[in-house]
């Protein structure tokens, strides 16, 4: 597969597109691969996690968790097909302080709090991350993050409906979980914007899909236009 890829970049590389063969690129995707590895692996752990919170949910959590493993298995690949070794260990630095506050959250039967970083932050980021890395990826790469990024609106309109149901009852949690998560958030994107860079994505694209995607499903939930700027005000001062 790596030499499909390496074949196709002798001539050129097509407009637009980053070089795959370059050292800063592969040293860059190591990370960013990373990433989104580790992502997914949370993503599965997360769902399990709050299926144990939700019983009657336990059955449609462990099939997104399957999914997730899925997507995990895709993104492995798409960093064999390019011979690079994926940087866990910075990956797992990366996530760990969201992990924590999950954790916690979890240890609380904080439900509401578990579906908002995994099902409305994680996966809105997820989203965000894929639109804008799917215009500048390798072939490989591009069919196997098309195909995820669909299932990705899937695990988000569940953390939706779930929270839309019991608004009245989760708002203030759901307020107190974004002031908490969101600027940590904004802080990932921040450090994975020199390698996102590289493979030609660009960090205010990032951030501006991320919010879209995270304020709509706040919005859907329940949260007026009022509401979410307030709430962003209150996350991301300073």
């Amino acid at each position: 597969m790596a030499a499909s890829v390496l074949d196709s970049c002798v001539d050129g590389i097509p407009e637009g597109l980053p070089d795959f063969t370059t050292d800063a690129y592969r040293s860059a995707y190591s990370r960013i691969n990373a990433i989104v590895i580790e992502g997914e692996q949370e993503a599965h752990d997360n769902y399990m996690a709050i299926g144990t919170l939700l019983p009657d949910e336990a059955e449609p959590l462990a099939q997104l968790a399957r999914m997730e493993l899925r997507h995990m298995k895709g993104f492995q690949s798409c960093a064999r097909n390019l011979s690079v070794e994926p940087d866990m260990p910075f990956a797992q630095t990366f996530f760990a302080p969201l992990h924590a506050n999950f954790q916690a959250a979890l240890a609380d039967n904080r439900v509401a709090t578990c579906l908002v970083i995994q099902a409305l932050m994680i996966e809105a980021f997820a989203i965000a991350a894929y639109h804008i890395y799917i215009p500048v990826a390798d072939p490989f790469a591009r069919r196997i993050t098309e195909a995820v990024v669909k299932d990705e609106y899937t695990h988000l309109n569940y953390g939706q409906a779930w929270l839309k149901a019991h608004f009245e009852e989760c708002r203030d949690e759901i307020e107190v979980a974004n002031k908490v998560n969101l600027p940590i958030i904004r802080s990932m994107l921040e450090q994975v914007a020199d390698d996102a860079a590289v493979l030609h994505m660009g960090k205010e694209d990032l951030i501006e899909d991320f919010l879209i995607a995270y304020q709509e499903a706040l919005a859907d939930v329940g949260f007026t236009t009022r509401d979410l700027a307030r709430l962003g005000a209150a996350a991301l001062a300073g």
